[in-house]
């Protein structure tokens, strides 16, 4: 009997492909699984030692023709493609994930609905001081016919000797405010005790960058019926911003606004570097609505206009900047908020950009 010949191999080897197939999708559908195992006890998918385990038994095993180090290669690929698809999984498996909801999650916030597809603005003093200077600014903010307010009750500092703000008189100054000129407000709140009174007082919960991963924080916040604005961490990836998200809506809070703010890198310019590309990412990778605050991410009253724009064109939900009425006087951050004439220009700006619609709120 003669040498098969160029078909008989080739069709040998077409059977085999198939059975490869079949073998690297049977040990996909295992990765899977243990992706899941792991998954429910918190351990690291990607396990160095393991992977050398593994590819010592292969290589061990190997028989020729081809070298060690070209086997190697080859599974380094399947394990990689195996990693991927756990990881793939599990952002499946988010509630804030886009893959789990195709839909845009829309935030309404006093009759202003974030994540609609129309930016929606935040202006306010970083601290309240007192009445009459949170009454100035919102003044100044319904006359450009916008409804949301923002200011700071409790505020967590770097300095233990910094003004921490006034708490619940804070809150309570906020709400006379907001009741008489018409404006939903979001403020932070630094503890779950503090969310009973939060309650009654603002429109908005918001968790400031330093508690972003106060997970017991961001479970509380997640057991009531209120839109939450979450920032993102001084340093936090991505990943664990939307991780942070996810621990407050598996508690069940699906009002969500995400809010990038800036992180902190080697860059001394600005007092943190705005993480634009952010935007995109976010609401590519969830179904929120993402904001941008222009005022702690620059940390200049210069760079807040090009940042809202550059915000705006790349898609963000809303804006979110700093106003007070003298802020040479500020308690807080002073240098960075912008007085009633710049807070003029800069809306006047906005509004010529053509990157928002005359009826903005």
């Amino acid at each position: 009997m003669g040498n098969p010949n160029l078909e008989e191999l080739r069709a040998q080897v077409d059977a085999l492909n198939i059975e490869v197939l079949e073998a690297i999708n049977k040990r996909a559908n295992l990765v899977q699984e243990i992706g899941k195992i792991k998954g429910m006890q918190g351990v690291i998918r990607f396990d160095p030692v393991r992977e050398r385990q593994m590819l010592n038994a292969i290589t061990d095993a190997n028989k020729g023709p081809f070298e060690d180090s070209t086997i190697e290669k080859l599974f380094k690929e399947i394990f990689k493609a195996g990693l991927e698809l756990q990881e793939d999984d599990n952002s499946k498996a988010l509630l804030v994930s886009r893959k789990n909801k195709k839909e845009d999650t829309i935030v309404p916030v006093n009759g202003v609905p974030i994540g609609n597809g129309t930016p929606t603005f935040v202006f306010g003093p970083c601290s309240v001081e007192s009445y009459e200077q949170v009454a100035t600014v919102a003044g100044a903010v319904r006359d450009k016919g916008l409804k949301l307010l923002r200011g700071g009750a409790f505020k967590p500092r770097t300095s233990p000797y910094d003004f921490q703000g006034l708490g619940v008189e804070g809150l309570q100054i906020l709400k006379r405010v907001a009741d008489e000129f018409g404006l939903g407000v979001i403020s932070e709140i630094v503890t779950p005790r503090d969310i009973e009174v939060a309650l009654d007082h603002i429109d908005v919960i918001q968790i400031g960058a330093r508690n972003m991963q106060n997970f017991e924080l961001l479970k509380a916040v997640g057991q009531v019926d209120k839109p939450i604005l979450l920032k993102r961490g001084l340093s936090a990836t991505i990943e664990e911003f939307v991780g942070a998200a996810e621990y407050i809506m598996a508690q069940g809070n699906s009002q969500i606004i995400l809010c990038e703010r800036g992180i902190r890198t080697y860059e001394k310019a600005t007092r943190n570097t705005l993480d634009i590309s952010a935007v995109p990412i976010l609401k590519q990778e969830t179904h929120l609505p993402v904001m941008v605050d222009v005022t702690h991410s620059t940390g200049r009253k210069d760079l807040l206009l090009p940042c809202a724009k550059a915000a705006l064109a790349i898609g963000a939900d809303g804006v979110m900047a700093e106003v007070h009425p003298d802020p040479a006087v500020a308690l807080s951050d002073a240098a960075q908020q912008m007085n009633l004439k710049e807070f003029d220009a800069f809306w006047e700006e906005i509004l010529k950009s053509k990157l928002v619609p005359e009826n903005i709120q």
